[in-house]
C-alpha cells in the first residue's frame, strides 16, 4: 500500500512539472532555431566570400612549391619506364609510323596528360593511377591535340589486368577511354578549358584482345557556348596497308560548368 501511494504521488508531480517542462523545452528548441540560423547565414556568406579565393590560392600554392601541373612539353620527359613490358610498349609506341606523321604535323600539340598532373594528384585518379601500370595500361597514353579543340589522336598499349572475360578488355575500360578521350578532345573549345560529361553514347562493334595497342580518334563536330559535341571511336593498331578494326564507336556532350574556372586544369 504504501509503495503504491509513492507511486502515485510521483505521477502526480511529473504530471505538474510536464507544463513546465514542455514550456523549457519550446523556449529552449526557439533559441536554438534563431541560433543555428544565424550560425548557417553567416556560414553561407563566409562560404561565398571564401570558396573562390581557397581555390585558386590552393592552386597558387601547389605551384608555387613545385607541385603544380606541368606544361604538355614537360609531359613528354617525365615518364621513365623500368619494368620490361612497359619499356617494350614505350620503344614500339615511339617508332610507329602513325606517330612519326603526327609529330610532323604542326598543327598537333603532344602531350601525356596524365604526367602533367603531380604525383601526389595522379596517383588518386582511376585513369592516372589505378588503372595504370604493369599488367594493365603500361604506359601513359601519348596524345596529340588540335589547339582550336577540333580533333584529338591517343595512342595506348592495354595490358590482360583490365579484362572482363579472358584475354578481352572490359567494355567498361573502353567507355572510360573513350569519356575522357572524347572531353579532352573539346577541353580547348571551351570557357576555361575543362568540362563535364553530360552524356556519352557507345556502340561496341568488335571485342577488344588484350595485350593491344589502341588507338582512339576523336573530332569536335559542335560548340555552343558551354556545350561541345563530339564524336569518336577506338580501333585496332594496323599494321601498315592495312584497314584498322574499329571496337567501339561513341558520341558525347561536355559541358564547362559556371565553377569551371575554380576547377584545376587537368587536360
Amino acid at each position: 500500500m504504501f509503495c503504491r501511494r509513492i507511486v502515485r504521488a510521483g505521477a502526480r508531480f511529473a504530471a505538474q512539472q510536464q507544463p513546465a517542462l514542455r514550456r523549457t523545452y519550446a523556449d529552449t528548441a526557439r533559441e536554438a532555431s534563431k541560433k543555428s540560423s544565424i550560425s548557417a547565414a553567416k556560414l553561407s556568406v563566409y562560404a561565398v566570400a571564401f570558396t573562390s579565393l581557397g581555390a585558386v590560392g590552393s592552386w597558387q600554392l601547389l605551384s608555387s612549391t613545385g607541385m603544380g601541373f606541368y606544361s604538355d612539353k614537360e609531359s613528354l620527359t617525365r615518364f621513365k619506364p623500368t619494368e620490361e613490358e612497359s619499356i617494350r610498349a614505350e620503344e614500339t609506341i615511339n617508332s610507329l609510323p602513325i606517330v612519326a606523321e603526327l609529330r610532323a604535323d604542326p598543327n598537333m600539340v603532344e602531350s601525356r596528360p596524365h604526367m602533367k598532373m603531380p604525383t601526389s594528384y595522379r596517383e588518386k585518379t582511376l585513369t592516372g593511377g589505378v588503372l595504370s601500370g604493369p599488367g594493365k595500361v603500361s604506359v601513359p597514353p601519348f596524345v596529340w591535340s588540335q589547339k582550336d579543340g577540333e580533333s584529338l589522336v591517343a595512342i595506348s598499349y592495354v595490358s590482360d589486368s583490365l579484362c572482363g572475360h579472358p584475354g578481352i578488355v572490359h567494355g567498361g575500360f573502353l567507355a572510360t577511354m573513350l569519356d575522357e578521350g572524347l572531353a579532352r578532345c573539346c577541353f580547348p573549345a571551351l570557357p576555361h578549358k575543362i568540362g563535364v560529361t553530360a552524356n556519352l553514347n557507345i556502340d561496341y562493334r568488335k571485342p577488344t584482345p588484350a595485350n593491344s595497342y589502341l588507338v582512339l580518334k576523336a573530332t569536335t563536330t559542335k560548340v555552343d557556348g558551354r556545350k561541345a559535341w563530339v564524336k569518336g571511336h577506338i580501333e585496332l593498331l594496323a599494321k601498315e596497308g592495312e584497314k584498322p578494326v574499329i571496337l567501339a564507336e561513341a558520341t558525347g556532350l561536355f559541358v564547362s560548368p559556371k565553377y569551371a574556372a575554380m576547377m584545376p586544369r587537368i587536360a
